[in-house]
């Protein structure tokens, strides 16, 4: 079981803390011949898979290595064009290893800021009065539990689907919130949490409840 990520956002919607604690590798590596079947695309200084797919290598995807030798931004290791090699039609058969980009900071923020308008639509969707919002939200592969605090700030968990004992790890998150965040003289509310020691407990909160569905947090 595994516990993915971790999203802390103020009460206005703001992304002011989050963690990637277990994020899965999702990897590709093929031999391929000429001509390439997948059409790739300099974006945003990466290259990555515009057109086509093959052996789960999906569009967006980016490549990561070329016989081996690593690419970093359009150029491999060796300081050669990436493209210009995969246009050479004498270099193939080749090995590509593609993957799954990173979220940047800024799509993160992005994410988080979205998740703030449909907790607000949950509640005015609910037939109940002062409805809690949304609690949990379960996918094939992930599910995000959230839980908002008297004064609105929401702590979100993505995890595995069967991982346990979530519910008791966001309430101890938010002791440690409360403890290293708003007991520091120098913490600004609303504002990013940059504390090492909420950093430390924190993980070892997410490792304890890996490995015991939290009975020893």
């Amino acid at each position: 079981m595994t516990i993915h990520s971790l999203f802390i956002l103020s009460k206005s919607g703001g992304l002011i803390y989050q963690h990637d604690h277990n994020q899965p590798s999702i990897d590709n590596e093929k031999t391929f011949s000429y001509p390439l079947e997948l059409k790739l695309d300099l974006q945003n200084r990466n290259i990555v898979v515009s057109f086509g797919q093959r052996d789960g290598i999906r569009v967006g995807h980016m490549l990561m290595a070329v016989n081996g030798k690593k690419v970093t931004g359009h150029q491999l290791e060796d300081g050669r064009e990436a493209l210009e090699v995969l246009r050479d039609e004498a270099n193939y058969p080749i090995n590509l290893k593609f993957a799954r980009p990173r979220l940047t900071t800024n799509e993160k923020i992005f994410q988080a800021s979205m998740f703030y308008p449909l907790y607000a639509l949950a509640c005015q969707l609910s037939p109940e009065p002062r409805s809690s919002g949304i609690e949990v939200l379960e996918a094939d592969n992930f599910r995000m539990n959230c839980f908002q605090t008297l004064t609105g700030v929401k702590f979100m968990v993505i995890s595995d689907p069967k991982q346990s004992g979530v519910d008791a790890l966001l309430h101890r998150v938010y002791e440690l919130y409360a403890d290293f965040a708003l007991k520091n003289p120098f913490y600004s509310l609303e504002m990013p949490i940059r504390c090492e020691l909420f950093d430390e407990h924190l993980k070892t909160a997410l490792e304890q409840a890996e490995r015991s569905g939290l009975s020893n947090v």
